[in-house]
């Protein structure tokens, strides 16, 4: 990550301070040194004393899942272009995803994401290492190397794995080295070839859709894997982007046998708890996405298994593709939407100002309940911690309008939406690296 001079002191003064690390919600100024957080409460101020009466003071916000397309796809985003749009939509740290090219799949390929990312990021960036040679289905790669290279955890994104053997033995390693494997859940027995979720809206455009059984079949193969593997009590497994009920109905059922995954973590996406299948309708590519954006049951399922913390983290999927890319119509276009700008308000109007959820279990979703998943540092305000913090605006309403997005890409189905809430600001490193609305 870019760092030039060492961050002046700094008073945020009047906020409302809102931490789930430490059940922290109260009215108190805080104040920032060195690059990391002094104290909180009352204090004699240091440095620059902003007001930020009004506004809510967050830790810095974690987004799990993000791809930045660099190297390889560059047209699509860059580490640079990426972070520019994480720091705009408040986070402070974000994990990519291996799918470049080359693939993130041996160790001198970390090494050069790696110094690529302290050349041009903004940000906080954790790489995930890939789970096969080459996105493959053949071999595995050597999970030990990747996470010693600087790889925060590994992944069958985007290349989920079939072969049921492979997934035995992914689970083997990954309990053995100890590392978070993230996993794509889906069994293209079901899938196939489909672009939509398989229901109306498929029928209705005649295309193919997929079965949303492809989600809890795979979760289950998963899960027969591991218990078969013997990693049952040891393995770190995290699900990316939940997006069906029939899922999360299989998740409460593996819960009850008497062997399963213990330590599984879920994630999803506000799309999935935001969106349904019609929105395809309305903007056809751009509401294109892998899993594909399912029913109004789902979708409420979803929000229902975050309120009850079935679903521990949201993560936004940032899938930016290149204008000319998503024109080439539904069956054409590539999967993925742009989340990074949006995520915030679209969090905030759909889930706290709608009264389901807490704005303090919102903002564990993305602070402490990623940070914890990892293994990292981060996701609170304790004193003495490293100085990333998310200034959110809580009553700024505004519209979404993708020419305005940071990223290169303007492939958002949530364009036009009317949103409440909006970040005012992001601090990284205890130095403002966007304020008042505005890139620094």
């Amino acid at each position: 990550m870019k760092t030039s001079n060492p961050p002046a002191a700094l008073t945020l003064r009047g906020a409302r301070i809102v931490d789930p690390a430490s059940s922290r919600d109260q009215q108190a100024d805080i104040c920032l040194e060195g690059g990391c957080i002094k104290w909180i409460g009352e204090g004699p101020p240091a440095g620059e004393v902003v007001d930020v009466g009004g506004l809510v003071v967050a830790p810095g916000l974690i987004d799990m899942h993000v791809h930045l397309r660099e190297p390889g796809f560059e047209h699509k985003e860059t580490i640079a272009s990426g972070t520019r749009a994480a720091v705009a939509g408040g986070f402070t740290t974000v994990c990519c995803m291996p799918n470049t090219a080359p693939p993130v799949d041996r160790p001198e390929r970390v090494g050069d994401l790696l110094a690529r990312i302290e050349r041009d990021a903004l940000c906080r960036v954790l790489p995930i290492g890939a789970a096969t040679v080459e996105h493959g289905e053949e071999e595995l790669t050597d999970f030990e190397a990747l996470l010693a290279a600087g790889c925060i955890a590994i992944t069958d994104d985007a290349f989920p794995i079939q072969d049921f053997e492979l997934k035995r033995a992914a689970t083997r390693r990954a309990a053995e080295v100890g590392g978070l494997l993230i996993v794509h859940c889906e069994d293209k027995n079901y899938s196939g070839a489909g672009i939509v979720n398989e229901g109306a809206v498929s029928r209705r455009l005649g295309v193919l859709g997929q079965d949303a059984l492809s989600e809890c079949r795979a979760l289950e193969d998963w899960n027969r894997a591991a218990v078969q593997s013997g990693a049952c009590s040891s393995l770190r497994l995290h699900v990316a982007h939940v997006s069906t009920h029939q899922a999360l109905e299989s998740i409460h059922l593996l819960r009850e046998a008497p062997e399963h995954i213990r330590r599984l973590t879920l994630e999803t996406a506000p799309h999935y708890f935001t969106l349904t299948e019609e929105a395809v309708l309305e903007f056809g590519a751009d509401a294109k996405t892998n899993p594909p954006l399912r029913t109004a049951r789902d979708v409420a399922a979803v929000k229902q298994a975050l309120c009850e913390g079935t679903i521990q983290v949201i993560a936004t999927d940032h899938a930016p593709h290149a204008p000319e890319e998503k024109a080439r119509g539904l069956q054409e276009a590539p999967f993925g939407l742009n989340g990074l700008e949006t995520c915030v308000g679209v969090v905030l109007t759909e889930l706290v100002a709608s009264g389901a959820m807490s704005l303090p279990a919102a903002i564990a979703t993305m602070t402490c309940n990623p940070a914890r998943i990892l293994g990292i540092e981060g996701g609170s305000l304790a004193v003495g911690q490293r100085a990333d913090i998310t200034i959110i605006d809580p009553q700024a309403e505004w519209v979404v309008d993708p020419r305005n997005f940071h990223s290169k890409s303007r492939n958002s189905p949530f364009a036009g939406r009317r949103l409440k809430g909006r970040v005012w600001g992001t601090i990284v490193g205890g130095r403002f690296v966007m304020r008042e609305g505005q890139l620094l």
